[in-house]
């Protein structure tokens, strides 16, 4: 059996609006842990080229079809908020296949920043990208401080 795998950090603060909606997490193209299968590279395999912060710094493209292994890590600033969510999206931009989330969860604020960690499993393909998203149910915008996103594909 082999492991494909893309390790993201982000340490970068990612400013989240107080819109009640979902947005995605950003990723730099450098500093990686790990992404020696080339799923998140500027230049996009549907032919269109990102750089951080833009959107598309967000996704990773599974280099093959098999079964995935999700996970992310999100550290939330102290806010206004009383509840803060997360969830996996395949194809969050709705650039290829559309939109669909799974794994969502919420977590009600306890005191201090919020520290959570996730993992889920999916069937996942080169022709759907993948992005972690948040959101919170404050009044004023709150950052995330630090961000990991990561994928291993066994084949």
């Amino acid at each position: 059996m082999a492991v494909r795998v893309c390790s993201l950090i982000v340490e970068t603060p990612q400013t989240i609006p107080a819109d009640g909606a979902y947005h995605l997490l950003r990723f730099p193209y450098s500093g990686e842990s790990s992404d020696a299968h080339r799923m998140h590279q500027p230049g996009q395999p549907d032919g269109v080229d990102s750089e951080f912060p833009d959107p598309r710094s967000g996704l990773i493209w599974p280099a093959v079809s098999g079964w995935g292994e999700l996970k992310a890590l999100v550290y939330w600033d102290t806010g206004d908020y009383t509840e803060v969510r997360d969830r996996f999206v395949r194809d969050p931009l709705d650039i290829a296949t559309g939109a669909d989330s799974t794994c969502t969860e919420d977590h009600r604020a306890t005191p201090g920043g919020q520290y959570r960690a996730k993992s889920w499993g999916i069937f996942v393909g080169p022709e759907t990208p993948l992005g972690v998203m948040v959101r919170h149910n404050g009044t004023s915008p709150v950052t995330v401080t630090q961000a990991q996103f990561k994928l291993a594909i066994l084949t």
